[in-house]
């Protein structure tokens, strides 16, 4: 004979435990991204033409160009870091190997301001008005450029975090706590919304 009360109590946990597991799931996918975060990463524009195929056909099967972002080098310092970093040699060609190395020369050059490995986004708790972002940005970004420049940009909160902390590098004034509260009201207020 079949115990009909054992079978609905096993019913009931099974769907007990399941209904737990969505939550903890759906709990979990919910959880602020600030707590998921670590050390902000470069993002490199890929770039365009030959030496594009150059690195994927060379490069980007072990790594990413983000990494690149990390180093300000003259064109012997990227011969030699290539060198040092490959645990073999490359089996990239003369030619080839001239191309990359006039790219990265050129755009993570001596003369530019290598990304900073270190910067962890501290969390905020306070949050800037639109008049207190904006005197920021007249304060840290009209100095070195017009703020139709920041206006007409659409990035997601951390493609701002990328640019603010690369700005900071090369010059513009702000604290830890400021970049991140005007990353929330760029990426809040800007994002990636065209329209606004």
């Amino acid at each position: 004979m079949i115990d009909r009360t054992a079978t609905v109590a096993t019913t009931v946990t099974v769907a007990a435990v399941a209904a737990m597991m969505l939550v903890v799931v759906f709990l979990a996918m919910a959880s602020p991204a600030v707590a998921q975060r670590g050390a902000t990463r470069p993002r490199v524009q890929p770039p365009q033409g030959p030496v594009r195929e150059i690195i994927r056909k060379n490069c980007t099967a072990c790594h990413g160009i983000d990494e690149y972002a990390y180093y300000s080098l003259d064109r012997t310092g990227w011969q030699t870091l290539i060198d040092t970093k490959h645990k073999t040699p490359t089996s990239i060609s003369a030619a080839d190997l001239s191309v990359l190395l006039d790219w990265l020369s050129m755009k993570f050059g001596p003369t530019t301001k290598a990304f900073p490995r270190t910067y962890v986004a501290p969390e905020i708790k306070t949050f800037f008005s639109d008049p207190e972002a904006k005197r920021l940005l007249d304060r840290a970004c009209a100095s070195c450029h017009d703020i139709e420049r920041v206006n007409q940009t659409r990035l997601t909160q951390d493609g701002w975090r990328v640019l603010a902390v690369d700005m900071r590098e090369r010059g513009a004034k702000l604290s830890d706590e400021e970049l991140e509260q005007l990353v929330e009201w760029l990426g809040r207020v800007k994002g990636t919304n065209q329209s606004q």
